[in-house]
């Protein structure tokens, strides 16, 4: 079994000897959301110590890193490192095993949420994104009976879903060919912020989508994860491309063509989870502009407010 490393986070992350300088990178040309070009210079470094550098769009308030690791980059970042590294942070040791318990807690409480709009309806198919190891998938499918598929880039998590039973599909999201299969039951579980792509994912998801079918899409509120800890740059880390806040998803998901049911703030204060249909897009969706000024206003307060004592 891998064990955590002794010593400060800080030796702890070192000792990974993951060098994030040198992944190969693309800088962000265009806004993910909106289109447009002119951002805003936020962070310049990330939770965990690497020189990772977050913008944000002007317009919209969309934050993501720029520049960001490629596709293969990450690809082999979520094969290697990411599981190590989260637990380097926290001083114990999180893998496909021990997340385990966590994600069967999650499962039940967001099953909670789900169940009214699940329940009763002639519902058979389940896909979901970033399924890690199935703990979820599993736990939604005994309890609304339905067949689950999970897609996750991580192979020593596929394994644990399909030790369970369930339909594994190896590779990022972005790459995955699902061909002309639809799914009554689309989840996409603390796994958006991770999408190098979040528009045309979404937009990719609601053509997976059968009719009459359901959406359920959970978010780190990036306002959360920052005032939590009054500091912009304790809510950067390089295992997210993208950083939502309220604003900002729900813009996507119109865009994307889904209408919200219910919007859920969850028990750990950090989350906010979305249950949403199909529905006609709204191509010029996008958060207030005074929403997006206040934002600005916010960091900037947050990043000038002095350390508590």
């Amino acid at each position: 079994m891998t064990t955590v490393s002794r010593g400060t986070r800080a030796e702890r992350i070192a000792a990974l000897d993951f060098d994030f300088a040198a992944q190969p990178k693309t800088r962000v040309e265009r806004c993910n959301l909106c289109g447009d070009r002119v951002f805003v210079g936020l962070t310049h470094r990330d939770r965990y110590g690497y020189p990772a550098s977050a913008s944000g769009c002007s317009r919209c308030g969309l934050v993501f890193l720029d520049p960001v690791m490629t596709a293969a980059a990450y690809g082999d970042f979520y094969a290697r490192t990411y599981r190590p590294l989260v637990s380097a942070f926290h001083g114990r040791l999180i893998d496909a095993r021990t997340i385990q318990q966590e994600q069967r807690e999650y499962a039940v409480e967001r099953g909670d949420l789900l169940a009214p709009y699940v329940e009763g309806r002639a519902y058979t198919t389940l896909l979901d994104i970033g399924g890690s190891t199935g703990v979820v998938a599993d736990a939604f499918a005994r309890r609304f009976n339905l067949r689950a598929t999970v897609v996750d880039p991580a192979p020593l998590e596929t394994a644990q879903a399909q030790a369970l039973g369930i339909e594994t599909i190896e590779g990022l999201v972005e790459h995955v060919d699902l061909g002309s299969r639809r799914f009554d039951v689309v989840v996409l579980c603390q796994t958006v912020d991770h999408l190098l792509d979040v528009a045309g994912t979404l937009r990719r998801l609601r053509d997976l989508i059968a009719s009459g079918g359901l959406f359920f899409v959970d978010i780190v509120d990036f306002r959360a994860a920052y005032l939590r800890n009054a500091s912009v740059e304790s809510a950067i880390k390089i295992d997210h491309p993208y950083y939502l806040t309220e604003g900002t998803i729900t813009a996507y998901l119109e865009r994307a063509g889904f209408e919200v049911e219910r919007a859920d703030y969850a028990a750990d204060h950090l989350h906010v989870s979305y249950v949403a249909q199909p529905s006609k897009p709204r191509a010029d969706a996008l958060p207030p502009a005074e929403s997006v000024s206040a934002l600005w206003r916010e960091v900037r307060t947050i990043q000038n407010t002095l350390p508590r004592s």
